[in-house]
């Protein structure tokens, strides 16, 4: 049985992580693990991408996590009966014990990530336990929210980090001894990462984990609209019952650090020429007929100095910094402290977007999130649309604000590398 929610919590004095019976792939049913994998649904550029992971495997995750139907309902049945059918089938396969997951990922460029993956007790932002740096979009939570109802399963876990204790914390001993032993699964897809799993099941092993992490806070690093969901899910259900919980990946990030990249608008509809006639008497504007990679270092020596952005869709890139401090005073709201105001992302949001291009930011017809840099490139410039690239926040900005309770614009930040959608899945009827 699936531990989480089967029993009244202990006191909580920090983060709960419950073993739960993860549903995994069976490697003799699917082409390949690599091949079933996919990344986060917020993560998948559409409709390329889509069309390109449906195309990979029958089996492939993202028919889950982004179901293709007319209407939303269709579309939630669709992964219900899908789901479904795989389990039926013997696609998919609960493990025979609950427990903790290790998940390790590495790339060739020397990055290494491990963390646990298991179910999380779902608290609010007042129980300083979990601590959201962005604001949400309502449509997403409610997509989302649906998508679980229909399939009654937590599909991808998101990803939170904590700073642990060091290296002789029960938590990261646990880690390591389990990444010396042999991994339930291990595959490497296609933009080079390996992903390993092991599972945690040994009784006094887990209550150590378990004790240890009751004394930490955590950052949402990744999956802000699936932990609104998670919210709003166990307020809809009785408790305590398997919804008082939801799938995360917990990334110490005192031992390993994540990289912190930015997701970058792609503004449809409105032409670069437009974009930037109507920033000219209020940014300094520079055109740069160079490669990507040496526009981006352009991008990242002037945020040295200040807020600065990069336009692109018309085959050159426009560099915009040195804002009019006088815009800036009239557009940034001032009730927030100075690290929030001075965010690229605020002034993106609350002064180019609002005051100058008059684009809501949260109308999926007028802008999109992309988190690769050379797909919103490419896409903007085969719309005729602009690109607008952002410079990464540092995670201790980020984090100092979140302890402060103030929440950045929405998709500020892209931390990773993300955990692999497809590697392991919690239903809530185990």
């Amino acid at each position: 049985m699936d531990t989480a929610g089967h029993s009244e919590a202990p006191a909580r004095r920090g983060l709960e992580l419950t073993p739960f019976r993860g549903l995994r792939y069976d490697p003799d049913r699917v082409g390949s693990l690599a091949a079933v994998t996919s990344p986060p649904y917020d993560v998948v550029v559409r409709p390329d991408g889509l069309h390109h992971l449906q195309s990979s495997d029958p089996y492939n995750i993202v028919r889950l996590i982004l179901p293709q139907a007319g209407t939303p309902s269709a579309r939630t049945e669709q992964a219900a009966d899908t789901l479904r059918r795989w389990l039926d089938e013997g696609v998919l396969t609960a493990d025979p014990e609950p427990g903790l997951y290790v998940y390790e990922q590495r790339d060739g460029d020397g990055m290494l990530q491990r963390g646990l993956i298991g179910a999380l007790r779902v608290s609010d932002p007042e129980d300083g336990l979990v601590l959201p740096h962005e604001d949400v979009m309502p449509h997403v939570v409610a997509d989302r929210a649906a998508l679980m109802r229909a399939t009654s399963a937590n599909l991808e876990p998101l990803l939170l980090t904590y700073r642990g204790d060091g290296p002789a914390s029960a938590a990261t001993l646990a880690v390591e001894r389990a990444a010396a032993q042999p991994p339930l699964l291990s595959t490497t897809t296609e933009d080079g990462f390996t992903h390993r799993l092991w599972a945690l099941t040994d009784p006094d092993e887990l209550a150590a984990v378990q004790a240890d992490l009751a004394h930490h806070q955590a950052l949402i690093a990744d999956g802000h609209h699936r932990w609104a969901t998670y919210r709003r899910l166990r307020e809809e259900h009785p408790s305590p019952g398997p919804w008082d919980y939801g799938l995360v990946l917990l990334v110490d990030t005192a031992r390993y650090p994540l990289r912190v990249r930015a997701i970058h608008r792609l503004l449809h509809g409105l032409p670069v020429a437009d974009a930037v006639a109507a920033v000219e008497d209020h940014f300094r504007v520079r055109r740069l007929e160079v490669p990507l990679a040496e526009a981006l270092e352009a991008l990242a020596d002037a945020a040295c100095a200040g807020n600065a952005f990069l336009l692109a869709g018309d085959g050159a890139f426009h560099l915009l910094d040195r804002p009019d401090p006088a815009l800036l005073a009239r557009t940034v709201p001032t009730d927030r402290p100075a690290a929030w105001r001075t965010l690229d992302a605020t002034v993106l949001h609350a002064t180019l977007l609002e005051h100058i291009w008059h684009i809501p930011e949260d109308s999926p017809a007028h802008i999109a999130y992309i988190h690769d840099t050379t797909a919103t490139v490419t896409k903007a410039e085969h719309d005729g649309s602009t690109a607008v690239l952002l410079h990464p926040v540092r995670e201790e900005v980020v984090r100092d604000l979140a302890r402060q309770g103030v929440t950045m614009p929405r998709k500020s930040t892209s931390f990773g590398p993300k955990p692999a959608s497809g590697l392991v899945l919690r239903a809530l009827d185990l």
